[in-house]
């Protein structure tokens, strides 16, 4: 599965990264740089939690992340 953020910069200079796929997981970061990596470890969190909880996930399990 590719997941896709999307960015936007607030007025006050700090960064919205969302993962497009995975409704609710949307952080803030101070640099571009700092939101991805954020969202992408919220990404990867929200997945183990399903992993743990035994939802599905997609298959095969192979995950990548974009930028837009």
């Amino acid at each position: 599965m590719r997941f896709n953020i999307e960015y936007e910069q607030e007025q006050d200079g700090r960064w919205i990264a969302e993962v497009i796929e995975l409704p609710g997981v949307i952080v803030y970061g101070n640099t571009r740089q700092e939101a991805a990596a954020k969202a992408e470890a919220l990404a990867l969190r929200v997945i183990a939690d399903r992993i743990d909880h035994g939802e599905s996930v997609p298959a095969p399990f192979d995950i990548s992340f974009a930028t837009t």
